[in-house]
C-alpha cells in the first residue's frame, strides 16, 4: 500500500491522548489508540453478553497476531509465541535452557533489571554472569568478544539502551556469540517495530518484547522469538494445557509438547491485552515498518535540532548506526526530576533516567508538541533566573 508523506496525520487522529497532552514518554508506557480500545471494549462487550461463545473468533484473531509478527520480524510462525512481557521471555530463555556449573552469560553493565535479574538467579546454579561496562548505554562490542571464553553459554543484550536509547548492532552481538559456540538474546522492547528487525540477517537466537511501549499496545501482552532450531533446546517450565499438541482436549493425559515456540505460552491467555496489541499492531502492519522508521527518525531529528537550538546538550547518539527514538538530554542547571514535574503541570509528559531527561516521541508526534516543549525549557529558565 503506498502511503502519502503526511499519513502520519490520521494516525495522530486516532490517538486520544493528542487532545491534551504532549507526549514524550512511549518508551516508558504508551497511550493507547482508538483502536486498541476499541478492542478491549468489544472484548469486554462480547464476554458479558456471550461468555465463551465465541471463544474460537479471539482465538482465530490471536493466530492472525502471531502471523503480523512474524511478519515484521521476518520470522516463522514456528518461531513467534504469544506471552504476557520481556521478562517472561527472557526467563523462558534464562530458566529452560541445560546449565551446568561454571558456564556463563555475558551482558552489558546497566541493563534494565529484566535483563539482569533472570540471569542474575543463575548464580545459585553455579553460572557465572559477566558484566561489560557499558557508559551511558554505549557497549563495544570488542568488549563483549573479550568476555566470553569456551564457557559462555548465552551473550544478552538490548537492541536499545532504556536510559540514552543507544542503539547496538544485533548482528554484530550475535557474530561475537556464535563465535564462542554462544546463544544471543536481544531485549527489543525499546526498538520493535518501530526500527527495523530482521531476525534471519541478524541471526539471532532469542528475542522478546512486551507491547506496551513502541507497539502502542498494553501492558501484559508481547512476543517471544525462538529460532527454530532451539524450541527443542529450551525446556520449558510453565507447561499447562495449552503447551500441547492436543490443547483443547483435557481427557488426553500425554505430554505430547507442541513442536512450535507456543509450547511456551503454557496456559489461558491475557485474552483481552493480546486482542488489542493485535488492533494496534494491524494498523502499524498496513502502514509497514519503512514508513514507521522514516518518520520516527524524522522526528526525533526535529526534536534534537531545537533542543540544541535551546541550548540543550543531546547526550544520545544520533548516528545512522545507534541513533532510536529515544532521545536523552542535559538541561544546564535543571534537575530531571524537577523538571519532569513542571513539564507536567504544562501537559508535556516525559521522564527522566540515569541524570538525565529522557524524551521519546512517536510517529505520531508534532511540530507543535515539540513546541510546547521548548517552550516549558524556556518558561522553566525564566522562572529560576527571576528567583
Amino acid at each position: 500500500m503506498s502511503y502519502p508523506s503526511d499519513w502520519w496525520h490520521e494516525f495522530r487522529e486516532q490517538m486520544p491522548v493528542v487532545t491534551r497532552w504532549a507526549y514524550f514518554d512511549h518508551a516508558a508506557v504508551a497511550p493507547l489508540s482508538r483502536h486498541v480500545v476499541s478492542a478491549f471494549q468489544n472484548f469486554l462487550v462480547d464476554a458479558s453478553e456471550n461468555g465463551t461463545v465465541n471463544w474460537m473468533d479471539w482465538r482465530n484473531t490471536l493466530e492472525d497476531l502471531r502471523a503480523i509478527l512474524a511478519q515484521m520480524m521476518n520470522a516463522e510462525l514456528s518461531e513467534i509465541a504469544l506471552i504476557r512481557n520481556t521478562t517472561e521471555g527472557i526467563c523462558i530463555v534464562a530458566e529452560g535452557l541445560p546449565w551446568q556449573q561454571g558456564d556463563n552469560v555475558v551482558l552489558p553493565d546497566g541493563e534494565f533489571p529484566s535483563n539482569f535479574y533472570p540471569w542474575l538467579a543463575l548464580e545459585k546454579r553455579g553460572v557465572d554472569v559477566r558484566r561489560v561496562t557499558a557508559i551511558d548505554g554505549k557497549l563495544n562490542p570488542h568488549d563483549i568478544d573479550a568476555a566470553c571464553d569456551d564457557r559462555t553459554r548465552v551473550v544478552a543484550a538490548s537492541w536499545v539502551d532504556f536510559k540514552t536509547g543507544w542503539r547496538n548492532d544485533l548482528k554484530m552481538l550475535a557474530e561475537i556469540a556464535h563465535a564462542h559456540d554462544a546463544l544471543f538474546f536481544a531485549d527489543v522492547i525499546q526498538g520493535f517495530p518501530v526500527l527495523p528487525l530482521d531476525v534471519r540477517e541478524t541471526d539471532i537466537d532469542f528475542a522478546a518484547a512486551d507491547g506496551h511501549k513502541w507497539m502502542l499496545g498494553p501492558e501484559g501482552a508481547g512476543v517471544f522469538f525462538c529460532k527454530e532450531e532451539h524450541i527443542d533446546r529450551l525446556t520449558p517450565k510453565g507447561v499447562g494445557w495449552n503447551s500441547v499438541k492436543h490443547a483443547g482436549n483435557f481427557s488426553n493425559p500425554k505430554l505430547d509438547l507442541k513442536p512450535t515456540a507456543s509450547r511456551y505460552e503454557g496456559g489461558s491467555y491475557n485474552m483481552a491485552g493480546l486482542l488489542a496489541l493485535h488492533a494496534s499492531l494491524s494498523e502499524f502492519s498496513w502502514i509497514g515498518v519503512d514508513h514507521l522508521n522514516q518518520r520516527l527518525r524524522d522526528v526525533s531529528d526535529e526534536l534534537c535540532e531545537k533542543l540544541q537550538s535551546a541550548d540543550v546538550t543531546v547526550i544520545s547518539n544520533r548516528s545512522d548506526a545507534h541513533w532510536s527514538g529515544i532521545v536523552s538530554c542535559d538541561i544546564p542547571g535543571v534537575s530531571p526530576g524537577r523538571f519532569r514535574k513542571q513539564m507536567l503541570n504544562r501537559h508535556v509528559a516525559l521522564n527522566h533516567r540515569a541524570g538525565y531527561v529522557r524524551l521519546s516521541p512517536h510517529v505520531y508526534t508534532s511540530t507543535e508538541d515539540i513546541e510546547r516543549l521548548i517552550d516549558g525549557i524556556e518558561v522553566l529558565r525564566e522562572s529560576e533566573s527571576a528567583g
